[in-house]
């Protein structure tokens, strides 16, 4: 009886995670000790490994992934540049008169800076120095308020754009690609970033309403635990409210608007984002911003003009409107490069440029080495066998294709209080979500159901990464117990969220159909 080399892998992997080693390096060890151990045992031929070079050269040249450190750098560079006090401290002061107002608030200014960042840690920090003492010292119930800070914060994962949809737009590409070669169909169809943002823009502003209803109907019925705010203060001018929402609601209509719009690619909206974002640091630095504007609307009008009056100086025909188109462009381009120089300038002078690029390699790195070592764990996990195994255990499940997706969500949801989105997406996804397509389930509806349950691995305790996020950054009074208790009601509500999804497909479908 041979040893089943491929269960005794995965479960190596967990444990060796749980031990608290750094995942790449745990994905690379395990999948080369038991490809040793598969070679010594007869089980793994290690001329697989053969085809590791190209899957990582097919990593690093995958333009889908380009997309990934720029919006990190756009998320990081509107982290440091302040932008998410300021959005809590105008929306407090606009919502905080009425009961659970405080609350609505922190969600609402979670869903702008998801849209806007799609970094989560930056956003549960920053609402938990600033949201959380607020509404503690106005007399929230600290549960209550910690699970609403912790919650806003991951809306970032599942608002576009997000580095986790991103991810899960190219290994759910991948899947259908592999579901239709299984089929033996030779025109493939393939799942765009695009088309994933669009079939989460919907629900993710489902989740948003859920979550208001929620704290409204929390506010009705136990008013105690969500009071209206008895320092207020002065509610702020319209002045006030557009310098705060007007910013952020612009750089989101530019990214997601290009992308949407079939006007750019994921990674061309991404660059707009990054520079979009510094050029916003720029003018709420200390001097005159009133050139950074310029240069971005000169930028602006670059790109309105290449899109409607495209100039080949190179033909024959060219004439004085087209010499006069280029030289137009590249006074406009001169603007907006001294604009980008100017912020980048007072981005060094404000002592924040090199935190900026350090953050922006480290979680950039992480991300890819998480992804690169996992194409070595799947080689070695296919070469021994697994995915036969695990095609065999989503057939066995009673009740079909549905019963086959409700056991895969619960493993990803179990999976979520041990591991990080990454490693979810990077190692189980591939494994499973070809099964569940060729079972016949709609791959973007079903991108958008794994993505609400990762979204959750956020705030599951033990290792729930906005629960550690948070720890770090509210009030000592504040107990560990208090927060874990606190995210409860709100992981029902993502259950919730996931079952108006599973019941009414088209939410998530209906927007990507249209515009696509």
């Amino acid at each position: 009886m041979t040893l089943p080399l491929d269960i005794l892998m995965f479960a190596a992997l967990i444990v060796a995670i749980l031990i608290g080693y750094p995942v790449s390096f745990m994905l690379a060890g395990t999948a080369a000790l038991f490809a040793f151990l598969g070679w010594m045992t007869g089980q793994f031929d290690v001329g697989l490994l053969g085809a590791l070079g190209q899957r990582v050269f097919g990593t690093l040249t995958n333009e889908v992934l380009i997309a990934i450190p720029l919006f990190v750098f756009m998320g990081v560079v509107l982290e440091k540049s302040r932008i998410a006090e300021e959005l809590l401290e105008t929306m407090g002061r606009l919502f905080g008169g009425i009961r659970g107002g405080l609350g609505v608030s922190v969600v609402l200014v979670g869903a702008l800076l998801a849209a806007s960042t799609g970094i989560v840690g930056a956003t549960v920090v920053a609402m938990g120095l600033i949201a959380l003492p607020t509404m503690v010292r106005n007399g929230y119930d600290p549960k209550l308020a910690s699970g609403v800070v912790c919650t806003s914060g991951t809306l970032g994962q599942i608002i576009p754009p997000s580095t986790l949809l991103i991810i899960l737009s190219d290994v759910m590409s991948s899947a259908y690609q592999q579901a239709q070669y299984e089929q033996g169909k030779f025109t493939i169809e393939t799942i765009s970033v695009g088309q994933v943002f669009a079939a989460a823009l919907l629900p993710g502003l489902t989740l948003v309403a859920v979550y208001i209803a929620y704290l409204m109907t929390r506010a009705a019925l136990k008013p105690e635990t969500a009071p209206a705010l008895v320092e207020a203060g002065d509610r702020p001018s319209r002045q006030e409210v557009q310098r705060a929402v007007v910013p952020p609601v612009l750089l989101i209509v530019a990214v997601l608007g290009s992308i949407l719009g079939g006007i750019a690619t994921p990674s061309e909206a991404a660059s707009v984002g990054a520079i979009g974002a510094l050029l916003l640091a720029g003018v709420r630095g200390e001097g005159n911003g009133r050139l950074i504007v310029l240069g971005a609307a000169a930028l602006g009008a670059v790109a309105v003009l290449a899109g409607l009056f495209p100039v080949r100086l190179q033909r024959s025909d060219a004439g004085l409107f087209e010499w006069g188109m280029a030289a137009l462009t590249t006074g406009l381009l001169a603007l907006g490069v001294t604009a980008i120089v100017i912020s980048i300038y007072r981005a060094r002078g404000r002592g924040i440029l090199t935190p900026i690029v350090t953050s922006t390699m480290t979680v950039t790195a992480m991300i890819f080495a998480t992804i690169l070592t996992a194409s070595v764990f799947s080689l070695v996990f296919r070469g021994l066998g697994g995915d036969a195994r695990v095609e065999e255990i989503l057939h066995a499940m009673p009740g079909g294709p549905q019963g086959a997706l409700i056991f895969v969500m619960a493993l990803i949801f179990i999976l979520g209080f041990f591991l990080d989105f990454v490693e979810i997406s990077v190692i189980v996804l591939p494994l499973v979500a070809p099964i569940l397509i060729l079972m016949g389930h709609d791959p973007l509806w079903l991108s958008i159901l794994i993505a609400i349950n990762l979204q959750t691995s956020f705030l599951t305790p033990p290792f729930g990464f906005s629960l550690f996020y948070l720890r770090a950054a509210a009030p000592k009074e504040i107990t560990t117990g208090q927060i874990y208790r606190g995210v409860i009601p709100f992981i029902i509500l993502q259950i919730v969220g996931m079952g108006v999804i599973w019941l009414l497909p088209s939410i998530s479908t209906w927007l990507p159909g249209t515009i696509f």
